[in-house]
């Protein structure tokens, strides 16, 4: 059995006893039901995750995937794709913004080379993963072989056993590195909705209007040329996705083969735990979303999870930098479940009518 069929038949579904627990203690908690909102459920599901109500996130980590991408022959973004490996030695550098905002938030940050077209030195501290050196050019061929498309999901399970292998992990936020990424994550997510390409393209980097039309451009030749069969995800990633955003749905399947919550970050990172979550949708329980990205996209990539973006403060950056920032409040969440008295722990009588 290969890694990619094994790590989705070790995904378990989550503890449902443990949830309703921790619902019946956040109706109890002495204080109006429901008052915390959002905070409340997120804490029920991280405590079917761990099988505990006394959630403790305390080893985090961002992992930051990095690939090249040969659309950008298109003219999709400002930026030409030498700036991708500079980006993963300021991250390894710990210049960057994940960098900062990662610290803030008490997670360490780690760089997965899974195709930037660079030769990293053997010795640089990355996930040395690199499944090519960029892809194709998704506008006018495949972006991948189906074999390279596993291959990437496979190195991001990788990433987690070997971390796991390193000591205790209890928290995973996915975030991505990539000149013209945001177009094969447009396409990955108009392959699966089959919603029109120019209600689903945003400007990236920030192109101009005739940059957002080529951009738009290439996506839709690339649908029509490599026609990705939206019944396999493997397909829609081979056709159309890029080596990185391979690593992160591997990422999100690997976390929930090992127990461990996932927060994906922005449009990249979100085209990867789609891909992981159409391939396996027992996964999805695992997976949090951290943001809301200016990118018009996004939007239908959470419609399409089901799942509800934590914050929306107008990023559109990457990196991981809105996971790191999303990390402090699955914290929180930890803590109102485990910490907030009862009615009855703080020896409170006829709650009902001090409530009103």
């Amino acid at each position: 059995m290969d890694l990619l069929t094994q790590t989705i038949a070790a995904i378990r579904p989550l503890n449902e006893e443990v949830r309703e627990q921790a619902l019946q203690r956040l109706r109890d908690q002495a204080r109006p039901a429901g008052s915390l909102g959002m905070l409340e459920p997120l804490s029920a599901r991280l405590a079917a995750i761990a099988g505990t109500i006394n959630v403790r996130l305390a080893n985090k980590v961002v992992v930051t995937c990095a690939g090249d991408h040969g659309v950008v022959a298109e003219g999709v973004s400002l930026f030409p794709a030498t700036v991708t490996p500079l980006m993963v030695l300021n991250f390894v550098g710990g210049g960057a913004s994940i960098n900062v905002l990662a610290k803030h938030a008490g997670a360490r940050v780690v760089v997965a080379d899974l195709g930037v077209n660079h030769d990293f030195d053997p010795t640089l501290p990355i996930f040395h993963k690199k499944v090519g050196k960029g892809t194709g050019n998704l506008a006018v061929e495949p972006a991948m072989s189906r074999s390279a498309a596993q291959r990437s999901l496979e190195a991001g399970i990788e990433i987690v056993n070997e971390l796991c292998a390193q000591g205790p992990v209890d928290l995973i936020g996915t975030g991505d590195m990539g000149i013209g990424n945001t177009t094969p994550a447009t396409a990955i997510i108009a392959a699966f909705s089959g919603i029109p390409v120019e209600q689903l393209t945003g400007r990236g980097t920030g192109v101009d209007d005739a940059g957002l039309q080529r951009k738009i451009s290439a996506v839709r030749r690339g649908l029509a040329h490599n026609q990705p069969n939206r019944a396999d995800a493997l397909d829609v990633l081979a056709k159309v996705g890029g080596y990185e955003i391979g690593g992160l749905g591997g990422l999100v399947l690997g976390a929930a083969a090992r127990g461990i919550p996932v927060i994906c970050d922005g449009l990249i990172s979100t085209a990867g735990a789609l891909v992981a979550c159409e391939l396996a949708p027992a996964a999805k329980p695992y997976l949090f979303a951290s943001h809301r990205s200016v990118e018009v996209g996004h939007r239908f990539m959470h419609e399409r999870l089901g799942i509800q973006p934590v914050l929306d403060l107008g990023f559109r950056l990457g990196e991981g930098t809105g996971a790191a920032l999303a990390m402090e409040l699955l914290d929180a969440a930890t803590r109102i479940l485990a910490d907030i008295k009862t009615f009855a722990e703080v020896a409170i009588q006829d709650a009902q009518n001090i409530e009103e």
